[in-house]
């Protein structure tokens, strides 16, 4: 019995639909890693904002996110975040542009990468202490200033237990997570472009008014929406440092979940959550915006 031959397109499509179920399976633990440390965390912060401890709707919890010290810790984490986010900002770029002119394969270049993807996750226990054995009250900076030029510029500074204290940290891994983001937006500007204008007559000014900072803004606000979040969100660090009171919102729903009374409300720490959920998602969602902007000139 003669076989009969199968089209080429035919097969093609049923390698390709095969290539593509391996590769939903290869998305499995990423896929369970997200449900469950993401998706999961995000639907009980939800509920527990909306529910009692007996399990009855209540929209008590949420009420509480307009009381003066829910808000002033809100206020707090805000402006922290903010600050931290434009210094990191500035700097970062400063920083990269300074790398933009050397070779990407060269020590320098490498080094400053490898050193930017370490130090952007260097947070929590050990960075604080790190900066309360070189800036506290008995930091070697602080003893050295004093013993050597009798200047007391630390001396004394409870400031770095307070939110103050947080400003210097939290710059420490915000550079170099910009460092990181905006690299990349920055080497891809091409050099055609920079032809082009100085054949036109133009300056090294004006390629940068008229070309290089518009095709960079988008890139420079999503990686600064990103920073935002990112010191936003930050618990370890502002733990090691802030032992007493709640004065950003990650330690107060830290307050609400190891005190058994809080405002007189069941569960409000689930409504914290939802307000931070609330507010990173929109951060979150803003940059996701202006990164696919951003990627029409990267590619």
């Amino acid at each position: 019995m003669a076989s009969v031959p199968v089209p080429a397109g035919t097969a093609r499509d049923a390698r390709s639909r095969r290539s593509a179920s391996w590769a939903w399976l290869g998305l499995t633990p990423f896929a369970a890693y997200v449900l469950l440390f993401l998706a999961l965390p995000t639907v009980l912060a939800l509920a527990s904002g909306l529910f009692t401890k007996t399990g009855a709707f209540t929209w008590s919890n949420l009420s509480a996110l307009g009381d003066p010290a829910v808000l002033s810790t809100f206020a707090s984490s805000t402006w922290v975040s903010l600050l931290t986010a434009i210094v990191g900002a500035v700097v970062g770029v400063l920083v990269c542009y300074a790398l933009l002119g050397m070779n990407p394969e060269g020590a320098v270049r490498q080094s400053v990468d490898a050193a930017a993807g370490v130090l952007a996750q260097f947070g929590g226990v050990m960075l604080a202490f790190a900066f309360i054995a070189t800036i506290g009250v008995q930091g070697m900076v602080t003893v050295f200033l004093k013993d050597s030029f009798g200047m007391n510029i630390f001396e004394g500074g409870t400031w770095i237990y307070e939110v103050p204290g947080l400003l210097l940290p939290y710059i420490y891994f915000q550079v170099p997570l910009m460092v990181i983001t905006f690299m990349p937006a920055l080497a891809a500007l091409k050099p055609q472009w920079a032809e082009a204008n100085a054949t036109l007559g133009g300056t090294r000014s004006s390629f940068w008014l008229h070309i290089g900072f518009p095709v960079l803004a988008p890139s420079f606000l999503a990686s600064l929406l990103l920073l935002f979040a990112n010191a936003f969100s930050s618990y370890a660090t502002a733990a090691a440092l802030i032992s007493q009171g709640s004065q950003i919102v990650p330690l107060q729903i830290r307050a609400a979940l190891t005190s058994e009374t809080v405002l007189g409300r069941d569960n409000l720490a689930g409504a914290l959550a939802l307000g931070m959920i609330i507010v990173v998602g929109v951060v979150m969602a803003l940059y996701s915006l202006i990164q696919r902007r951003a990627a029409r000139w990267q590619a």
